[in-house]
């Protein structure tokens, strides 16, 4: 365990060297756990987060999905609630995990959406 924590924190070190949110285009961050998904969208220079959404919010937990559509549905209102806020244009941290998957999904959905990245 202790080895496949650090591989992802020496790749999430290297993706963040290169990867940082301006307030003209923030930084999508994602956080997966064995069960859930989160994802928030950053302004680095300020250090605030702009929009986030999860798989735990109520609409989302009532659903009987696999993981893999909830995180496509998690990128859909991230991706809403980013346009409501005037966000167009960010750019994606995939936080040191692979690019498959669930954070595949969400990326995704989030670009259907109108999300640029």
């Amino acid at each position: 365990m202790a080895r496949k924590y650090t591989r992802r924190e020496r790749i999430k070190m290297r993706i963040r060297k290169k990867i940082t949110g301006t307030p003209d285009a923030p930084r999508i961050s994602v956080f997966r756990s064995n069960a859930e998904i989160y994802a928030q969208i950053i302004d680095d220079e300020k250090g605030h987060t702009l929009v986030a959404a999860s798989s735990r919010e109520k609409e989302l937990a009532a659903i009987n999905a696999t993981k893999t559509e909830k995180a496509a549905l998690v990128g859909k209102i991230l991706a809403r609630r980013a346009l409501e806020a005037g966000i167009k244009k960010v750019r994606f941290d995939r936080n040191g995990y692979l690019y498959h998957g669930r954070v595949k999904a969400l990326a995704e959905a989030a670009r259907q959406e109108g999300l640029e990245f």
